[in-house]
């Protein structure tokens, strides 16, 4: 039978992947909306639109920061699981969660 550290290791590098991308997804998401809201202003479009649209915008925002703390304990869990499963260092598996781990470094919350 598979070894369930390994599996655990595939759902819970797969769970980072995916925070990750997500909050990559709000950012460009509320990149997108600023400019929308800009263009919306240059034409003198309703206020009420662009009000909306600035609503919209705040929605994207606020979904950053709460990707980013759940990123934040997904990274920390799967960096504890990688350091107490030295022995798995050979399998493919912890190669990626390594991988994984390095491409989410870049999303984390700066410290100061």
């Amino acid at each position: 039978m598979a070894d369930p550290r390994i599996k655990t290791l595939k759902i819970k590098t797969g769970v980072v992947k995916r925070l990750a991308k997500e909050k990559v997804t709000y950012e460009k998401e509320a990149d997108q909306q600023r400019n929308r809201i800009e263009k919306l202003k240059r034409e003198g479009k309703d206020e009420y639109d662009i009000r909306k649209q600035e609503e919209v915008l705040q929605e994207s925002l606020m979904m950053v920061p709460d990707c980013q703390r759940r990123l934040a304990l997904a990274f920390d869990e799967l960096n504890k699981i990688l350091a107490s499963e030295q022995d798995l260092k050979e399998l493919e598996e912890y190669q990626t969660a390594l991988n994984v781990l390095e491409e989410a470094k870049l999303q984390l919350p700066q410290k100061d």
